[in-house]
C-alpha cells in the first residue's frame, strides 16, 4: 500500500494521502519525508520506515494527490520519468508548502510530536528549502534539490537549521546553479552545505543504479547526526 492515513488540509476540506510509520514506544521527535518526482515509492517507503527505526514517528505525504494520488513511477522507464517531469510541472508547490503546513500541524497536534523535521529528495529537496523560508519546521535537509538557486531571495527567511546535499556532477542543477547556492548561502548562519565530488543526481536513491553506497552512507550519517541534534 502506497499510503496509510489520510491528514486534514489546512482548510479542512481535503484530506492528504500519507504513508506513516511509527517508532515503537514514544517518538523521539516526527521526520517529515518528501518524496522525489516518482510518488511515495518503495524506496521513500524505505526511507519512512528507517527513521521509525531510529525512533522518529515518520510521514511521507503524497505530493501529487491533486493531480493523480498513489503514483508510482520508475526513473528508468522513459515513458514514466516524463509523466513524473509533467507532474512536477504541473504542482502547486506554493499550494504543497501549505500542505507541509497541514502536516506539521497534524503531527504536533492529533500526534503530540512537538519537534518536526523534514527531508526530501530532488523535488522534495526544493520543498525542503521551501519548508525551511516558510514554515516553523525544526530543521530541514534537502538531497539534490532543484532549482534552488532561483529562491535565493527567500533565504532571510530561514530561521531553523537547513542542511543541503548537493552532487557536483548533478545533471539537474548544474555548475552554474551550484556556484549560485554556495554564493547565497556559505555565509547563512543556518545553512550548511555539503558537495559531493563527482557524484549525481539521485546518488542516495533507495532502489536502483542511481544509488552510489559511500555517498549515500555519508550523507545519510550527516543527516542522522543532524537531526539528532536539531529534533532529538
Amino acid at each position: 500500500m502506497t499510503t496509510n492515513t489520510e491528514i486534514a488540509t489546512l482548510d479542512g476540506n481535503a484530506m492528504i494521502p500519507a504513508y506513516v510509520a511509527r517508532p515503537e514506544g514514544t517518538p523521539r521527535g516526527a521526520i517529515i519525508v518528501q518524496q522525489e518526482v516518482f510518488g511515495v515509492d518503495a524506496g521513500i517507503r524505505k526511507k519512512a520506515d528507517d527513521w521509525a527505526a531510529k525512533g522518529y514517528l515518520a510521514v511521507a505525504p503524497d505530493s501529487f494527490w491533486r493531480q493523480k494520488p498513489g503514483i508510482e513511477l520508475s526513473p528508468y522507464i522513459e515513458a514514466e520519468m516524463q509523466q513524473a517531469l509533467d507532474h512536477m510541472m504541473a504542482h502547486d508547490f506554493d499550494l504543497g508548502i501549505r500542505d507541509i503546513e497541514a502536516v506539521i500541524h497534524w503531527i504536533r497536534r492529533e500526534e503530540s510530536v512537538a519537534k518536526v523535521g523534514f527531508v526530501g529528495f530532488c523535488m522534495g529537496g526544493k520543498v525542503a528549502y521551501m519548508a525551511a523560508a516558510r514554515t516553523d519546521i525544526d530543521a530541514s535537509v534537502g538531497y539534490y534539490g532543484v532549482m534552488i538557486d532561483q529562491m535565493l531571495g527567500e533565504k532571510h527567511a530561514i530561521s531553523r537549521p537547513l542542511m543541503l546535499h548537493i552532487p557536483t556532477a548533478d545533471h539537474f542543477v548544474d555548475a552554474a546553479a551550484q556556484k549560485a547556492m554556495h554564493e547565497g548561502l556559505d555565509d547563512h548562519p543556518r545553512v550548511t552545505l555539503h558537495d559531493y565530488e563527482g557524484l549525481d543526481h539521485g546518488f542516495a536513491a533507495e532502489i536502483g543504479a542511481r544509488r552510489d553506497e559511500a555517498g549515500a552512507a555519508l550523507a545519510d550519517e550527516r543527516t542522522e547526526a543532524f537531526f539528532a541534534k536539531n529534533i532529538g
